[in-house]
């Protein structure tokens, strides 16, 4: 059974928003990442679901480059937290504002 395309751009939308709703509201820092990937993964959802709509590959190659990106993403984020909490003894983002230039 093939999901009409309409419904599937309305969940990544709904995804999309979540995700951009928790990277503005939280103060965590993981939190934030979550939201991030939340985004991305909607993106990905919207490229999976056009390559299958217009039957073309080439929306799954490029799902499985931001795969990897995101993988890369994911592990130099997670390292710029753990240092964060080792200066600071906290991931919550209102303690960074001194960082500001």
């Amino acid at each position: 059974m093939i999901v009409p395309l309409e419904h599937l751009l309305i969940l990544a939308t709904l995804l999309f928003a979540m995700g951009l709703g928790c990277v503005l509201v939280r103060r965590n820092l993981i939190m934030i990442l979550i939201g991030v990937e939340i985004m991305i993964n909607a993106v990905g959802l919207v490229l999976i679901g056009a390559s299958a709509f217009w039957q073309q590959v080439d929306g799954q190659i490029m799902v499985l480059i931001l795969m990897a990106i995101t993988a890369a993403e994911v592990a130099i984020g997670l390292a710029l937290v753990v240092y964060l909490h080792q200066q600071k003894k906290s991931i919550d983002v209102g303690i960074f504002d001194e960082m500001r230039g």
